[in-house]
């Protein structure tokens, strides 16, 4: 894993081509996690084949549990369960929970899920000193009845899922613009299609509405004065006649939408603007740096490495980059970047 420098770009380094920033986002979206989805044996059905219970699958990142539940369903049906038991089976009464007892959080992204776990993981005493992820399966545990209602507050269907999804992408946009314009603006077949090109796994489907509503990674122009995000209701220079060519550019967006997520605490949100004050970018240092510094000492003469890593679609990120190109084209299919916070470092 990299260390923490004093390494700073100009606005421009991090910036791409359309065709590379589609092969990031291509990248992002072809991300799979190994799952091993085991039922409860106390809730198995009498004549059921107790030596097939269990499930693997390569999910994508950017999927959701409830969208998984058919395929498992298909299983259970045809391996597991028997013809009544199949029939009796109600699959709004499902929900998992980790292999440690851990409700799972069913409105987040696959790949968060297990991107937390892996951070989880690195925390625990017994936890290898090494910071690198291994890529092993996610053992989870699926309950086939009784759900924890005052802990799930909504169902985990896929139509609540839609509504949660949603809400993200419009708080992601409110983060970016000040408003939610571009995605109220969409028409109701468009938010349905980024949907059905998230249950479908369809990139072009999903990116033929996203690229309305997601920044393109052109980075600001020269002459343009530093933005100061010093509130998300004052108008930004981009909105001006002047700054037009680039309105729509990563570094123009009023704060990157980024939650960080630590081990066993909370999730830190706060303004990420992509330039500092000085107009340079502000970068993954400087934003670690200044939520965690314990952990992520600012880069100076002498300064101590690191005592974490960051972990985003399941690599270990630069601490050079740029948040308005992380968030043009690293973040989730919901708009956001998504940082995992392990404990340790590389050696």
């Amino acid at each position: 894993m990299s260390t923490f420098g004093g390494i700073r770009h100009s606005p421009s380094s991090f910036s791409s081509s359309p065709a590379s920033t589609t092969l990031f986002r291509r990248l992002v979206w072809e991300g799979t996690v190994p799952l091993e989805i085991r039922v409860d044996s106390k809730e198995l059905p009498a004549n059921s084949n107790r030596g097939l219970e269990c499930y693997f699958i390569q999910a994508p990142r950017v999927s959701y549990l409830p969208l998984l539940i058919p395929e498992i369903k298909r299983f259970l049906q045809e391996v597991v369960f028997d013809d009544e038991a199949a029939r009796l089976m109600k699959e709004e009464d499902w929900w998992f929970e980790s292999e440690e007892g851990h409700l799972l959080k069913w409105h987040w992204p696959v790949g968060l899920i297990y991107d937390n776990h892996t951070t989880l993981a690195s925390s625990r005493p017994a936890a290898s000193t090494s910071a690198r992820p291994q890529a092993v399966p996610l053992r989870l545990v699926l309950h086939l009845a009784s759900p924890p209602t005052d802990k799930l507050l909504l169902a985990p269907s896929a139509e609540a899922c839609k509504q949660a999804f949603m809400g993200q992408l419009k708080e992601a946009d409110f983060l970016r613009w000040g408003n939610t314009k571009r995605m109220t603006g969409l028409r109701k077949a468009e938010q349905d299609g980024m949907w059905e090109g998230i249950k479908e796994h369809n990139f072009d489907d999903y990116w033929r509405v996203a690229s309305k509503v997601t920044p393109t990674t052109m980075p600001p122009r020269p002459s343009s004065p530093p933005i100061v995000q010093s509130s998300l209701h004052t108008r930004p220079p981009s909105a001006d006649p002047q700054g037009a060519p680039d309105k729509d550019g990563g570094y123009s967006v009023r704060s990157v939408p980024i939650r960080l997520y630590l081990p066993e605490g909370p999730v830190m949100q706060d303004l990420a603007p992509p330039l500092l004050e000085d107009g340079t970018p502000n970068t993954l240092a400087d934003l670690l740096s200044l939520h965690l510094p314990l952990l992520f000492p600012a880069p100076s003469p002498g300064a101590p490495p690191p005592l974490a890593y960051a972990l985003l679609q399941g690599v270990i990120a630069p601490p050079e980059a740029e948040l308005a190109w992380l968030g043009a084209c690293m973040s989730g299919a919901d708009g956001w970047v998504n940082i995992c916070i392990g404990l340790g470092r590389e050696r």
